[in-house]
């Protein structure tokens, strides 16, 4: 079996701009959470509810990058770019949780929800 690329590099962008990944990027597309439902008589299936797809991520903090205008970040389009080809866009995105600044590490962790996140995959 030939090796593949897995994991490594990766690019984020929020409306064409593209920001400087620290790391710990995670993108949750589904728009549904499932829930198995269990009686005393046995398993009767499962419940399905909506969710916000999220794409989370820590960025390094540099001069002229303004926390200000993350804050302001609505109906923006987010696009994560994977080693392994894929590409994810959360469209009409606004950033949600409050921001943190950890300033001996020079970051910043900022979490976008959206209406929809489309999975492109390599050919």
């Amino acid at each position: 079996m030939a090796a593949h690329k897995v994991g490594g590099v990766a690019y984020i962008k929020v409306d064409g701009t593209q920001y400087l990944l620290r790391g710990d990027l995670t993108v949750s597309p589904d728009p549904f959470e499932r829930k198995g439902v269990a009686g005393q008589d046995g398993v009767h299936g499962y419940t399905e509810t909506p969710r916000l797809p999220t794409i989370k991520a820590t960025l390094t903090d540099i001069a002229g990058l303004s926390l200000e205008s993350f804050q302001k970040m609505t109906a923006v389009t987010v696009t994560v770019e994977l080693n392994n080809g894929k590409v994810y866009v959360l469209r009409e995105a606004w950033t949600s949780a409050a921001r943190e600044l950890a300033t001996a590490e020079g970051s910043l962790a900022v979490t976008w929800e959206g209406m929809s996140c489309e999975e492109l995959l390599a050919a």
